[in-house]
């Protein structure tokens, strides 16, 4: 019976050419609007076909109910917070592991707030169509991308690299609920960023190997007194 649930709530078929795909673009798009709207309980697949400008007959080609519908805009939604955790990942790679912390944090947040209404509305029906399914198969995808990027980090990391990956998106995470459950998103997010920045970076300041932290503020500090004097003694000792 499970199994026949949620065959019924997954897409009947995939599409295959441009204006098949135009199509459903259309649908996942009216589905948003028709949820931010009227809300789930309110929401029709007579009322996303007629949103999209698409008959009922060419929106059950691909979504048999509501639910399927609802299933693959979330989908959609968690790609396209994924595809930017990617791009951020692969831009930062090699860079200081604080950079690439609040890079990462950073990006996270604005992906999700860019539309907070959206983001919002997915979230508060997340539980009613197996979000939670849904967000872990997007969250290993992001925990592989973290890991991947912190093993480009030119410090030494004293902890396990995976520990650090699971620490740090736990963490953005826990600030991204925080906003997404609060009545003004648009109102604390850029608080809310801040303090998450100042958060990661010290976590990963933290799992630096002490000896290098030790070097690194030396080397300021001899900068600060002598622009040069900290490249030249470190040429001096290699």
């Amino acid at each position: 019976m499970a199994q026949q649930t949620a065959s019924r709530s997954e897409p009947r078929k995939s599409p295959v050419q441009a204006r098949s795909t135009a199509s459903v673009d259309a649908i996942l798009k009216a589905t948003v609007q028709v949820l931010l709207k009227v809300g789930k309980e309110k929401l029709t697949t007579t009322r996303v076909a007629a949103r999209a400008g698409v008959s009922v007959g060419t929106l059950y080609q691909y979504f048999p109910n509501k639910s399927a519908l609802l299933r693959a805009a979330m989908r959609l939604h968690m790609e396209e917070i994924l595809a930017e955790v990617d791009r951020v990942c692969v831009a930062q790679r090699g860079q200081p592991v604080e950079q690439m912390a609040e890079a990462l944090a950073v990006a996270f947040l604005a992906a999700k707030m860019r539309d907070p209404k959206k983001s919002r509305a997915l979230y508060a029906v997340s539980s009613d169509v197996e979000g939670a399914k849904i967000a872990a198969g997007g969250m290993t995808r992001v925990n592989r991308a973290i890991v991947g990027l912190l093993e480009s980090a030119p410090e030494l990391l004293k902890k396990d690299l995976q520990l650090m990956a699971t620490v740090l998106q736990s963490t953005i995470a826990g600030v991204k609920r925080q906003l997404l459950e609060s009545d003004m998103p648009e109102a604390q997010f850029e608080v809310m960023q801040r303090e998450l920045v100042l958060v990661v970076r010290s976590y990963v300041r933290a799992c630096m190997d002490q000896s290098q932290l030790v070097a690194s503020a030396r080397g300021d500090d001899l900068e600060e007194v002598c622009p040069g004097c900290a490249d030249t003694e470190t040429g001096a000792l290699q």
